[in-house]
């Protein structure tokens, strides 16, 4: 894996990447901003390179090298994370695993559907749940990683089949005094005149790509685009007032600031469709039972209205 590299080291570098300031991972780590500091500064030092870059309002920024480390000690922990289910499993008597990958913001409804389901040839089926952005997730299923995921937008892979689960418009988050408050629905014409605040191309690479080109469609350019990682980012940017952020309706769900409201945007084609997806080729009967049962139990028309096959094999 990583040569000395412990595997808190690992978590403090992935979480402290997330939240991009010390405050909020130390805490999400449940370790002192100290203990954090030191830990970063130990990889830094003993491998001479630097992972972030400091300023002087406590914010931090991903170097080049930080952004590949953090992509590689991601997958180094989903395995280990996967490792030590599988162990457990194997202890507990366990005759079946299946490794389920959802975004970091997944509507947690849909977590729900996926840990309600029961096949009756496998009494004693275990599901391991991993979060991960929706390029790796894919990526994680290609390799035989992930027996199946949930992906808002995947990126397009000859190797994977997807289904349409459940449709994702997009919202506007705001500040309570902006202009376009008042409104049902927000155009991204009400927002031409604000900073946007966006998730990273590489956190959502479709949603991403499709907001900018609905944008030079319309003629607007922002003043300035901030690239956030999480939804809390987002909304806690949008109450300091530094810009306006567009996200997912599952994204802002539990991320509440009184001083910011949400409201749907007007753009009908800024709609994505969260997906099922599994390899093309997976032949598991676990899988594939799983799959269907979970479309046929939770998905909605809109696989009909698409008219989408569910090609997964018997």
């Amino acid at each position: 894996m990583f040569p000395n590299i412990e595997v808190r080291h690992l978590r403090a570098v992935v979480i402290l990447a997330e939240e991009l300031n010390f405050t909020r991972a130390a805490r999400s780590l449940h370790i002192s901003q100290p203990a954090l500091s030191k830990q970063i500064t130990e990889i830094e030092e003993q491998h001479r390179f630097h992972l972030f870059d400091r300023n002087n309002n406590r914010r931090v920024e991903l170097t080049d090298v930080g952004r590949i480390f953090v992509q590689e000690a991601r997958s180094a922990l989903l395995h280990i994370d996967r490792a030590v289910q599988l162990g457990r499993a194997a202890l507990a008597g366990s005759d079946s695993i299946l490794t389920i990958g959802h975004s970091p913001d997944a509507d947690q409804a849909w977590v729900s559907a996926i840990l309600a389901i029961r096949l009756p040839l496998y009494p004693k089926l275990r599901i391991q749940l991993i979060s991960e952005f929706p390029g790796e997730l894919v990526r994680s299923v290609v390799a035989a990683e992930l027996n199946l995921a949930l992906v808002t937008a995947p990126p397009q892979n000859a190797q994977v089949t997807a289904v349409a689960f459940a449709q994702s418009p997009l919202y506007a988050a705001l500040p309570q005094t902006h202009a376009a408050a008042q409104k049902e629905r927000i155009a991204l014409q009400d927002l031409a005149r604000d900073d946007w605040i966006l998730f990273a191309r590489r956190a959502q690479p479709v949603v991403h790509d499709e907001i900018m080109d609905a944008a030079r469609r319309k003629g607007i350019a922002p003043k300035q685009v901030h690239v956030i990682l999480t939804a809390q980012q987002a909304v806690h940017l949008v109450s300091e007032h530094v810009g306006v952020a567009i996200l997912t309706k599952s994204k802002v769900v539990g991320c509440s600031a009184e001083d910011v409201v949400v409201k749907p945007l007007a753009e009908t084609s800024l709609c994505f469709e969260t997906c099922l997806i599994m390899r093309t080729n997976d032949d598991s009967r676990l899988a594939n039972e799983f799959a269907r049962s979970l479309i046929r139990r939770n998905g909605p028309q809109i696989v009909r209205q698409k008219q989408m096959e569910l090609s997964l094999s018997a």
